[in-house]
């Protein structure tokens, strides 16, 4: 295969491939030629978006040259319209689309992660690789009526059960949250959202967004289940899944270890009927004392979001209350101390998580007994983003692939996915 073409859209979303020039990627602030092996087939389950005032920026073959697309070729009248993937679950992008803005001032982009896509041999290729095998979310693996047939028949079973109503009608028949939809099939790792509030402002919060910012992509939990709802929840999931897991913390609640003591008492009622599965907390990990206490009660494993290892961009992205990455470390700690399993929530933005202050940043957090990295791409506008951290580039970046080949070298007992782990 040759470098895959540029493509772009017209203004009715019709989207065209444009030989004349091949499709460039984007690395922080700068365009590449991805090489080759950096492109696979657009995954069955992505989707593409057309981008409104962006031209598509791609390389001029003859010259070198890189060119913005400001026009349609076909219709030189109209202009053209940049195009991105948001890839399917699994997937981790090497390269950001790449684009011009038509304008300085643009409103954000919605809260997705925007892969470089070209077309070649009759079909859409992508900037990506698969990060994890385990066809956990994969959408050919959901059959819609079968999802909501067996959806309808658990909240007519649970008609008090809040959190399953919530799960039901909202999670999985509204928003189509693979998640959800596992629970209701029996399968995989069940949502347990809990947390209404959260103790930090991060800029790609999924739930909640100031009017000036992006607008979210889900809304927020509205009420606090009880123990005895969480329970019911995670229990019948634990029996009948086969490997079994249930998370607290989702994209559609706050910080989970707000509620430390509910969730402490909702996983002594869980480990008092089952020791099957894993209990799992996807956190911020602002508060150590709270990864104490519920490791203390039976929690298995926890998830930390690091969107970036480094202070000055983390306080930027995250916008805490009253926590910094002092505490992520300790509660690490606690929880390696437990036997614990921890993970990190990495999310891969090319050109600022690969470059090289940013590795040695990383390499201390995971020296502190980090078991795994799950290469979770930033759902954020790249410029919106690059803006809000005051990103400014110090040295070139490594790649993405290459950032996860020297990470295995150095730690050789470091596990990489997507997903979070079964440990039993």
């Amino acid at each position: 295969m040759n470098s895959p073409y540029l493509v772009f859209a017209d203004l009715k979303g019709q989207i065209f491939d444009f030989p004349g020039l091949l499709a460039l990627g984007r690395s922080g602030q700068e365009f590449y030629l991805p090489e080759e092996k950096d492109f696979i087939p657009l995954p069955y389950g992505s989707e593409l978006f057309v981008l409104p005032d962006r031209h598509p920026v791609g390389l001029d073959p003859t010259t070198g040259e890189v060119v913005v697309l400001k026009e349609n070729p076909f219709c030189p009248s109209e202009p053209a319209l940049a195009v991105a993937a948001f890839i399917a679950p699994a997937h981790t992008h090497t390269f950001l689309a790449a684009w011009a803005k038509a304008q300085e001032s643009l409103p954000p982009l919605p809260l997705f992660a925007y892969t470089a896509v070209g077309w070649w041999d009759e079909g859409f290729w992508v900037t990506a690789f698969r990060s994890d095998p385990e066809p956990r979310q994969d959408l050919d693996h959901f059959q819609p009526e079968d999802v909501r047939r067996r959806t309808l028949k658990r909240l007519k079973e649970h008609p008090r059960n809040r959190l399953i109503q919530h799960l039901g009608r909202r999670c999985c028949l509204t928003y189509g949250c693979p998640a959800a939809r596992n629970f209701f099939l029996d399968r995989y790792e069940a949502p347990l959202p809990t947390a209404q509030s959260c103790n930090a402002q991060c800029l790609g919060c999924l739930s909640l967004q100031p009017e000036e910012g992006p607008p979210a992509t889900q809304e927020r939990l509205d009420f606090t289940p009880s123990a005895e709802e969480i329970a019911e929840v995670a229990t019948g999931h634990l029996f009948r899944a086969k490997p079994a897991l249930v998370s607290f913390g989702q994209g559609c609640e706050g910080e989970p270890l707000l509620k430390a003591p509910l969730l402490e008492k909702a996983i002594t009622l869980i480990r008092k009927q089952t020791s099957r599965g894993t209990i799992n907390l996807n956190t911020n990990a602002s508060i150590p004392e709270g990864i104490d206490r519920l490791a203390s009660s039976g929690l298995d494993s926890i998830r930390v979001s690091l969107p970036t290892a480094r202070e000055r961009y983390w306080r930027a992205y995250v916008r805490p209350r009253g926590f910094g990455l002092q505490e992520i470390r300790e509660s690490i700690i606690q929880m390696k101390k437990k036997g614990g399993f921890v993970s990190l929530n990495y999310f891969i933005f090319p050109g600022v998580t690969d470059e090289p202050e940013e590795i040695s940043a990383l390499e201390e957090i995971i020296a502190l007994g980090v078991d795994f990295i799950q290469l979770r791409n930033l759902n954020i506008d790249p410029d919106w983003y690059l803006e809000k951290i005051d990103f400014r580039p110090q040295r070139s970046p490594w790649g993405i692939r290459r950032l996860q080949e020297h990470l295995k070298r150095r730690f050789p007992h470091l596990g990489f996915g997507y997903f979070n782990p079964y440990l039993r």
